[in-house]
């Protein structure tokens, strides 16, 4: 073999050498990368799990600013039997309900421990005080565009009228655009969902299929083409106070004694603080008041002869007597 063709196979084979070397290269970063791939691919739920439980624990600490603390009072029905009149009747349950509405109280509780509280009447027809308080103030939360709708005509509602208005947040005019109304529901379409009157110039459609004649919360948003075209959605009444912090006015609940003041609470929690107010009760100034921390507190006014009647009159209540601690002003309170 002459010297060209020896240098040609000897530059053959320093290539083969080359490419082996290349080759083996390449595998070693190839099987580094899949391991490399694999590590990430073993690591990756680990992150996805850690990002979870962050994006969970976010999620409960912006829920629990969301749950503010809600406040009830309870009123005895027996302060309208007081009223020398229908007329005046009428003004102090508007009394009570702006009160209500000024101080942003949740929950209304009336309790009545009258004989004829069974059946809601005084005798002879009549309502009797404590269900006399409950459609008044009941009709008063409603916004005005709605009354109409909700609550037939009644003999008790005569002097409503003379009441000022109470002009609660979510009692929104005609010419003011609110991200939420109140609205009452009408013909529902099966193709398309329900109309609802929500107090403006045209009735808005919403998603849900609902039975007419039920009072509903209709999240509007900023868009204000009020034609079917644009689609509402009904929401918890709860949800405007959540999002915006808006008091979205007060629930009216009755029951016929004291301890279902106690025992029918629409809070899960139930009621963790509660307050008794009576004029036997200790004297104590604002300024000496301090309250725990609280997520659903309750203030118990009593009836013309005090709460202490309510609570004798009560069975239930008798084991119950020493958690509530009556103060001497009914506008002020006492530790439970």
């Amino acid at each position: 073999m002459n010297r060209v063709h020896s240098e040609a196979a000897a530059a053959a084979k320093e290539q083969r050498k080359n490419d082996k070397r290349e080759k083996r290269k390449k595998h070693k970063d190839a099987k580094e990368d899949d391991c490399g791939a694999s590590m990430a691919e073993e690591e990756a739920p680990k992150e996805k799990k850690q990002k979870q439980k962050q994006r969970k624990d976010k999620d409960e600490r912006e829920e629990k600013k969301k749950l503010k603390p809600t406040v009830s009072i309870a009123v005895a029905g027996s302060i309208i039997d007081n009223a020398q009149s229908l007329e005046l009747a009428t003004l102090l349950a508007g009394q009570i309900a702006r009160a209500a509405t000024v101080f942003r109280i949740d929950e209304v509780v009336v309790f009545d421990s009258t004989p004829a509280a069974e059946n809601g009447s005084a005798g002879d027809g009549e309502e009797s005080g404590a269900r006399f308080l409950v459609r008044i103030l009941e009709y008063l939360e409603t916004p005005q565009y709605l009354r109409r709708r909700l609550f037939p005509m009644h003999k008790n509602l005569k002097f409503v009228g003379l009441l000022p208005p109470l002009d609660a947040p979510h009692h929104v005019r005609k010419h003011e655009w609110s991200e939420f109304r109140e609205g009452v529901t009408l013909e529902s379409d099966p193709s398309k969902g329900t109309l609802v009157d929500v107090g403006l110039s045209k009735n808005v459609l919403v998603e849900q299929k609902l039975e007419p004649g039920k009072r509903v919360t209709v999240a509007m948003g900023t868009n204000r083409d009020l034609t079917t075209a644009c689609i509402r959605k009904v929401v918890p009444p709860s949800t405007p106070r959540e999002q915006m912090g808006s008091y979205w006015g007060y629930k009216v609940r009755y029951t016929s004694n004291l301890s279902g003041v106690l025992k029918n609470s629409p809070f899960k929690e139930e009621y963790d603080h509660i307050i008794g107010t009576s004029e036997h009760g200790q004297i104590v100034n604002s300024s000496e008041l301090t309250l725990p921390t609280f997520r659903h507190l309750l203030i118990a006014f009593g009836g013309l002869a005090g709460l202490e009647e309510s609570i004798e009159e009560d069975t239930n209540l008798k084991m119950m007597y020493s958690h509530l601690i009556s103060i001497h002003a009914p506008t002020k309170g006492a530790e439970q």
